[in-house]
């Protein structure tokens, strides 16, 4: 069987735990080089994760002829102009969220994907290809919720360890960046639709300027969706999708563990079901799915598209906090 030859830019925690694991455990990929600044620290993750290559610098992976396609798991700033740089170098891209620090930067890439069609670009949103939203997103578009009317969602944790990147906002740090695209992302997912106009209020931290908890609401056009994330709050994620018949509430929408089933409930007014879901790795998912894109030359899971129109809400919610009044969204479509 043919598979995707993957090469990894950078020794991040999240590739290393969680993305390379899974992505070897796929039918479709094999991880067969990684790269960092240092080359110490790619041999030692190579060593670990049992990689063929290893290099100590990200130019000399993208160089490497026998890599079909990279994972980019950069800090934030750095994931615009790495991938473009990958598909410069003929390179199919999954970077991960969120895909840039503005829209500019978003269209930007846009741009240059699509003088580049034979290959697939993807932001890195592995939940929304876990089965537990895929039976959600069904749920809600067999009508057994009746009309879709609004979304509650809260993802936190803590955080504040200053030389944590994801406290840097320089580097593009804060809830918002971090995990509120997450509520984003799954609210225009469900809705099928781009919100009409936003609003937002931040709390920032007074010492490293990052957003520190967030609460937003977007509007739909029939519906709305509210959301809080944080990263100096207790440690909680939990998605509640109401309808006028019936609603979903689903336990562990984003990090969804690997090693046990996933649980979803739906009510009717008149009584709860819970839904197991069966024992699977949205990482895996995500880099197999991708991978047969590359391989079938098909469409990716999700277009490119999506990530700019997650990036404009994102953008919107800052302004909203800066003025304290709702922003009207463009019109705009980016597909």
């Amino acid at each position: 069987m043919k598979k995707v030859r993957w090469g990894v830019l950078s020794t991040a925690r999240i590739g290393i735990e969680k993305v390379i694991p899974a992505m070897q455990l796929g039918r479709y990929c094999t991880i067969n080089a990684i790269a960092s600044r240092q080359l110490k620290k790619a041999q030692a993750a190579a060593r670990h994760l049992n990689i063929e290559k290893a290099y100590g610098s990200y130019e000399e992976l993208l160089a490497d002829p026998h890599i079909d396609a990279v994972y980019i798991s950069l800090p934030n700033h750095l994931h615009i102009a790495w991938a473009i740089k990958a598909l410069n170098a003929g390179k199919h891209v999954l970077c991960e969220k969120p895909i840039g620090l503005s829209v500019a930067e978003a269209q930007k890439l846009l741009g240059v994907a699509r003088k580049f069609p034979r290959l697939k670009v993807m932001e890195a949103f592995m939940y929304r290809l876990h089965p537990q939203w895929q039976w959600a997103k069904q749920t809600v578009k067999e009508g057994k919720i009746g009309k879709l009317l609004t979304i509650q969602s809260f993802f936190s944790y803590y955080n504040t360890d200053p030389e944590n990147i994801r406290n840097k906002a320089d580097t593009g740090g804060g809830g918002l960046m971090d995990i509120g695209c997450y509520c984003i992302s799954l609210s225009r997912f469900i809705f099928g639709a781009e919100p009409r106009r936003v609003c937002s209020m931040m709390e920032e931290d007074p010492n490293m300027k990052i957003d520190r908890l967030s609460s937003a609401i977007l509007e739909f056009r029939g519906g709305s969706s509210t959301f809080t994330c944080a990263t100096q709050l207790v440690r909680y994620q939990r998605v509640n999708i109401f309808g006028n018949k019936g609603r979903i509430e689903i336990e562990i929408p984003f990090n969804a563990p690997s090693n046990q089933p996933c649980k979803a409930w739906y009510g009717d007014g008149n009584r709860i079901e819970e839904i197991v879901l069966k024992v699977c790795d949205q990482y895996t998912i995500q880099g197999d799915l991708f991978s047969r894109a590359v391989l079938e030359d098909s469409n990716t899971p999700v277009p490119l598209e999506d990530a700019v129109a997650n990036m404009q809400v994102i953008e919107a919610l800052i302004r909203s906090a800066g003025s304290g009044s709702w922003v009207n969204l463009k019109a705009e479509s980016f597909i």
